[in-house]
């Protein structure tokens, strides 16, 4: 019995696993399509908005397939449904790309990627997981690795007012994390997926709509690696790549690996946003850099080896 719990374990992990590094490769790539854009005069608003309503486009097909006519199942799912959409996918893009607007892009992401302890302390409150001390010492090596990968001690610029929205898409990114381990909707991932970059769509509308939310665009060759594309090759390949395949695969590797474990793993998007830089934008990572990588995969294993010593306990009541 104890045998197959265990090669159960290791069936939903390993698939996990590539889920997750899947979805942390292309949300990584998310950062090196866009700066061309933003540079050429694209505004941040127009190039998320267009991202994920291409991601919605292209998903909703299939999680209306994935439900096979179980429109009560989505009936009931709805308000996490509109969460997911609120929080994790318009919430945290809005208030990331606000932060970048008035600090740099380093100290925004950092502040943003604490997402992972964030869910670790909600685990924690409201279901009675108590860390134990192999997966704080693995939080804590990961994050000594975000600040090595994202040479913070140069003297970065600080924001309060984007730290603020930092910090504001960190909620949405925990909120991410934690929604899309969550089974109990009995909602599959890409259904999920579907109807959460359908609300986040419609709400970064909105906020186009009235102005919140500046949507400029223009029509520009941009160029990666040197090499000149039209503008709707990046903008088609950050919704096919950077939202639909991205969302998708992190809900299915969130499902198998859990919260915790999936927002440790996700650290490593920070690493391969610095390669895909390296690759299409020519910014060659530092020694120090690499190292911070390797911190993180390292932090990532402590925090699985971590789950055996979580703690039950009585969830504080909030």
């Amino acid at each position: 019995m104890t045998r197959d719990i265990g090669l159960a374990s290791v069936s939903r992990t390993a698939p996990g696993l590539a889920f997750a590094l899947t979805s942390a490769t292309a949300f990584g790539l998310s950062g090196a399509l866009a700066r061309p854009l933003l540079e050429s005069g694209w505004s941040a608003g127009a190039v998320v908005l267009l991202r994920i309503a291409i991601g919605a486009v292209v998903v909703l097909p299939f999680g209306i397939v994935a439900l096979r006519g179980r429109w009560g199942t989505l009936r009931r799912s709805a308000p996490t449904v509109v969460l997911y959409g609120a929080l994790a996918v318009a919430g945290a893009q809005f208030c990331y790309f606000s932060a970048v607007q008035t600090m740099q892009v380093g100290p925004a992401l950092l502040i943003e990627y604490t997402a992972p302890a964030a869910v670790v302390m909600w685990m924690w409150l409201l279901h009675g997981q108590r860390p134990g001390r192999v997966t704080v010492a693995g939080a804590t090596v990961a994050a000594l690795g975000l600040l090595l990968v994202l040479d913070l001690f140069s003297g970065a610029d600080f924001d309060v007012v984007g730290a603020a929205w930092a910090l504001a898409a960190m909620v949405g990114a925990a909120a991410y994390f934690v929604i899309s381990a969550d089974e109990r909707s009995g909602l599959p991932p890409i259904a999920l997926a579907a109807g959460g970059l359908v609300v986040g769509g419609v709400l970064l509308g909105v906020l186009g709509l009235v102005g919140l939310m500046p949507l400029d665009a223009a029509d520009a060759q941009i160029a990666y690696a040197d090499v000149d594309v039209d503008v709707w090759v990046p903008l088609l390949l950050l919704g096919l790549v950077t939202a639909a395949l991205a969302y998708t695969t992190g809900i299915a590797a969130s499902r198998r690996l859990g919260s915790r474990l999936a927002s440790f793993v996700a650290l490593s998007e920070v690493v391969l946003a610095v390669v895909w830089a390296w690759a299409l934008l020519g910014e060659l990572p530092s020694a120090v850099q690499f190292a911070g990588g390797a911190l993180i995969l390292l932090g990532v294993v402590g925090v699985k080896l971590g789950e055996r010593t979580v703690v039950r306990e009585e969830p504080v009541v909030i």
